[in-house]
Formats: C-alpha cells, sequence, structure tokens
C-alpha cells in the first residue's frame, strides 16, 4: 500500500511526540534523559533542622554535607561502582510537615556533578526550627523512590540528627514500612556537648544517642549507625558514612571510626 505524503507526515508527528513524551517523562522524574540508566545507588539524604541545632550547628552541618560529597575518597568510591554514578537528593526535616527538598534527585558521577550539587546545598537558606518529627521524616524519604523505582540498584535512606523523636508518627512505623519496601535505613547521631536545659533526655537519652538511633531508627539490609560528638566531625564522619553506603559494606563498628581530612 502507497502511504502518501499527509499519512507519511502525520506518521511522523506521532514519532516525535512519543519522543517529546518519553524525554519530558524522563525530566519529570528529576534524573533528565541522559541519567535514565541504571545508577548503583539512588540515596535520600534527610538533615536535622530541628530547634536544638542552633545556627552554627546548621552552617557546620550544611558545610559538612558539601565537604562530604565533593571529597576525593567520595568520587573515588563512586567510580568504582559497576556504574560508576549514584542519584541522590538532600532534604532538611523538622517537626510534623516540616520536610523540604534542598536538592532533588540528581545523578553523581564526576567532580562537577558534586560541585555543583554542593553549591546548592550551600546556597538554600534554612527550612525550619521545628521539633524532631524522625517518623515522618522517613516516610517522606520514602516517597522520594516513588520517581526512580527501577532505575536504581540499592535505595538508602540517610538521616542524621541530634536527638530523639518528639512528634509524629513513631520512627519504628515509619522504619518497618521502609524496610518492607526494600530500602535501607542508616543513622548518624550527633552527640551534643551539653544536655538540652529543658529537655535533656532529647539529646542524651538513656543509653545513648546512638542506640536509640539503632533501636527505632537504623533498619534493612546491612543497616548500620554511626556516632560522633559533635556537629564539629560532621563532614568526616558523612565521609566516611558515604563510602561505606557506595561501596555497599557491611561494615564492622570498628570500620565506622572517623576519617582524618583528606589532603
Amino acid at each position: 500500500m502507497k502511504v502518501t505524503g499527509t499519512t507519511a507526515n502525520a506518521k511522523a508527528r506521532t514519532r516525535v511526540r512519543h519522543t517529546l513524551f518519553a524525554s519530558a517523562l524522563l525530566l519529570l522524574l528529576g534524573w533528565g534523559v541522559e541519567a535514565a540508566e541504571t545508577v548503583d545507588l539512588a540515596l535520600v539524604l534527610g538533615a536535622d533542622v530541628s530547634r536544638s541545632v542552633d545556627a552554627e550547628e546548621f552552617r557546620v552541618q550544611r558545610e559538612g554535607y558539601a565537604k562530604a560529597l565533593t571529597d576525593p575518597r567520595v568520587l573515588s568510591a563512586i567510580r568504582s561502582g559497576e556504574n560508576g554514578a549514584i542519584a541522590i537528593c538532600l532534604f532538611e526535616w523538622a517537626g510534623v510537615g516540616e520536610q523540604q527538598l534542598i536538592v532533588d534527585w540528581t545523578v553523581i558521577r564526576n567532580a562537577n556533578d558534586a560541585a555543583a550539587v554542593a553549591e546548592k546545598i550551600l546556597a538554600a537558606p534554612r527550612s525550619f526550627f521545628g521539633r524532631t518529627a524522625i517518623g515522618e521524616a522517613i516516610d517522606f524519604a520514602l516517597h522520594r523512590f516513588d520517581l526512580v523505582k527501577g532505575v536504581a540498584g540499592r535505595q538508602v535512606i540517610d538521616i542524621s540528627g541530634d536527638g530523639t523523636n518528639t512528634n509524629g508518627r513513631f520512627p519504628t512505623i515509619a522504619r518497618d514500612a521502609a524496610v518492607a519496601a526494600g530500602v535501607t535505613i542508616n543513622a548518624l547521631a550527633i552527640l551534643s556537648p551539653v544536655p538540652l536545659p529543658m529537655f535533656p533526655e532529647h539529646t542524651h537519652p538513656p543509653g545513648g544517642l546512638e542506640n536509640y538511633f539503632k533501636e527505632y531508627v537504623i533498619g534493612g539490609r546491612g543497616a548500620f549507625s554511626l556516632q560522633v560528638d559533635g556537629f564539629h566531625s560532621f563532614a568526616q564522619a558523612m565521609v566516611q558514612k558515604l563510602i561505606v553506603e557506595i561501596s555497599d559494606a557491611n561494615p564492622e563498628p570498628a570500620v565506622l571510626a572517623v576519617l582524618p581530612p583528606a589532603d
């Protein structure tokens, strides 16, 4: 059957529409067309900005994320993966309904990608000064994976915080839902130098903050918690944590000693 010019043009327009639709869908996923292939890890970073985190601690934490993601050792771990790429997003959280994306899903393959993410992290204003809803933070992080299912080799939520849950859904309920979905939750427990005067058990719970995170927050395959003494150690602790997560290691506690700064 002979195809007329009008029919051929209609088919060409249809192909163009299909191509544009596919491209738009990928862009809606936040990764872009170039990043549609599988990555080794999809990682959601959740940063505590509740009222117990003062302005200086907030600054150090923000800078810590930026330094860790651009650290040569972290970039080396990324390159060593099967696909040589990870996807990350970062959000800040405090109380119920207080979760704010700072960096949406972005693929990191090299130093330029990491530097672009670090720039966004450092440029954004602080989101909240609220209470501490760890369970709500886990729920928010879990929903971020709705956009990347099927394209990431592993899915990990990384929660950092300096205190226990004070409101919202209890962390174990949210944790169990995430684990049931095949997601691993790791934690970075940040010890405060002194207990809060009005609520000392928030930052210094019985048994210690790291044990609290181990019991109520972390879960899934290879889950682990790392404890650091104050925000001044945040950057190097996050370097260690990212290397373990990117490398898909199952560390013993002794392996998680804070690394010295890179040369």
